[in-house]
């Protein structure tokens, strides 16, 4: 283990002194403060009493560089469960905590909240702010964070949650004194956060400074960075080639057969794909509308921007990361591994490149289309947003005063910027927390989602009206909707949706209760004939 700095080990001294007022305790740490080596620290803390640990982590990839770095301490000690093992070695991993007590430290994805601990002392939730902690389908839907809290108060055990960009939700907890708080404002050894550039495309483009997917100021930075040897991260949060295919004549833009989804055209493989069933089409020859040969793709995913980055820096090794480069076991770690030892020198990435991966190499980071993580219609796209580009701006300047961070928008006068430039969570909490309360959405209250399918789109009006009106006859104005979601059908299904708005301090048992009743009186009477119906609870 590493010796902790002055800041380092005040943090993990108020840690310990948390946890004898509350079980659950928020490290706020921004970017590269040292976070992992204090968990390391908790983690030998608790394996020396001959108990478990559980460090759970957002994705897959981040378990690569964790695996390494836990192992040169604990060696042995160190178990990795997630779902990208087959099915037999996570029956081996299952077996072998069902048969031993003995300390270990198990690092995994939300699933590995199931596995059978026999003495389970601690558990760390990394980036606890993640969306990815919540499993959305297939069922069951469960919030790995929150589980994982279950978790350790069924045991005994202690829980530290740790972001350098925390949930609106949990630092609000954490400040309302639910939870404690521990905060790290410094970076590990004093180095300055990356300085952040907001460029306006829009101004750029009329002064001819944009070339495909890049501003001439962001090609200077990757430039500069390649110069003095160092490493640049471009995130753009679309996988695929493009996200739009469209007749140049007509606007006919092809969808998929079974979702109400434009198709994503992928060229790699020539062809154009449905992002939610993954039915491939091939590019049609001629406009199925007009019968002219008009096809066209627009817009940016990160295969284009890996091309066009190609070509721009011919000389340099590229990598890109996303859900298409990483289906194989290995995928994960041959990207990581050769970007860490410099065999590439530009990593392309989607989400995977934002969650708390460590390379010191790095001093530039690109984000390519901010507008597309910012206009997301969902109350919680500006925390998102903030969320994802302040975690991917803390990959550049880790070891050094030179890291800058350049974001492309043609929306710079968004207020979420001006918290981005400053590195100002606090500020933007805020805004955000003042927000929140104003439209009263959560921490004020709890929101549960009532989704219904049918394959006839009149069908499943009529069942959500019906539904929605017996909601309102025993819940009131805490009913909303029900209204078409963003994605209206998903593989041949059409989908409606009723939001419920529950006080916090209300009995979420007595709600299931109520919902359970109006689901088994409209079953009786056949009017949820061909209907599917499921709940989300504090959708992510």
């Amino acid at each position: 283990m590493s010796c902790l700095s002055e800041a380092q080990a005040s943090a993990l001294d108020s840690i310990h002194k948390s946890w004898f007022e509350k079980d659950i305790t928020l490290l706020r740490g921004v970017t590269s403060s040292g976070k992992t080596e204090i968990y390391i620290h908790l983690i030998d803390y608790v394996l020396r009493q001959g108990r478990q640990a559980l460090y759970l982590v957002p994705e897959i990839a981040l378990t690569t560089q964790l695996t390494r770095r836990l192992q040169r301490v604990f060696g042995d000690k160190v178990v990795i469960y997630h779902s990208k093992f087959s099915d037999n070695d996570r029956v081996d991993i299952w077996k072998k905590l069902l048969a031993s007590s003995d300390p270990c430290v198990v690092i995994g994805a939300r699933s590995a909240v199931f596995l059978p601990f026999a003495s389970l002392g601690l558990v760390i939730v990394d980036e606890e702010h993640e969306s990815a902690y919540k499993q959305q389908d297939p069922a069951p839907r469960y919030n790995g964070r929150d589980a994982a809290i279950v978790l350790a108060s069924m045991h005994g055990a202690k829980t530290l949650l740790g972001s350098a960009t925390p949930a609106v939700d949990t630092y609000y907890k954490a400040l309302t004194g639910r939870f404690g708080l521990v905060e790290l404002t410094e970076r590990y050894e004093g180095i300055r956060l990356p300085q952040v550039e907001i460029i306006d495309m829009a101004a750029a483009r009329k002064r001819g400074e944009v070339e495909g997917a890049f501003s001439l100021l962001t090609r200077r930075l990757v430039n500069e960075s390649l110069q003095r040897g160092e490493q640049s991260i471009l995130f753009i949060n679309r996988r695929g080639y493009a996200p739009i295919a469209r007749c140049k004549l007509c606007g006919y833009v092809p969808k998929c057969e079974n979702c109400d989804v434009s198709l994503t055209y992928h060229r790699h493989s020539d062809k154009l794909i449905c992002h939610y069933c993954g039915t491939p089409y091939g590019v049609p020859d001629v406009c199925p509308a007009c019968k002219e040969p008009g096809i066209e793709v627009l817009g940016y995913g990160s295969e284009r921007v890996e091309e066009e980055i190609d070509s721009l820096f011919p000389t340099a090794a590229i990598a890109r990361m996303d859900l298409d480069t990483t289906r194989s076991k290995d995928g994960y770690e041959t990207i990581i591994d050769n970007f860490s030892k410099g065999k590439s020198q530009i990593l392309v990435g989607t989400q995977m490149v934002t969650k708390g991966l460590d390379f010191g190499r790095v001093s530039m980071v690109g984000v390519i289309n901010a507008d597309s993580i910012v206009n997301f219609p969902d109350f919680r796209a500006s925390e998102r947003a903030f969320n994802m580009i302040e975690q991917v701006a803390g990959r550049a300047g880790r070891k050094s005063d030179n890291g800058v961070v350049a974001v492309q928008t043609y929306n710079p006068s968004h207020p979420l910027f001006d918290f981005l430039v400053r590195h100002d969570y606090k500020g933007y909490y805020q805004r955000e927390i003042q927000e929140r309360q104003r439209y009263n959405y959560p921490p004020f209250v709890r929101i549960i989602y009532v989704y219904i399918k049918h394959k006839d789109p009149a069908a499943v009006s009529t069942i959500a009206f019906e539904f929605a009106s017996r909601l309102r006859v025993l819940l009131g104005n805490r009913v909303s909707g029900p209204d078409e979601p963003y994605v209206a059908r998903i593989q041949t299904l059409y989908i409606r949706r009723i939001m419920l708005k529950i006080e916090t301090q209300a009995s979420i048992s007595k709600v299931k209760s109520l919902l359970n009743d109006i689901r088994i009186e409209m079953t009786n009477s056949r009017q949820l004939s061909g209907a599917v119906l499921y709940y989300d609870v504090d959708p992510m």
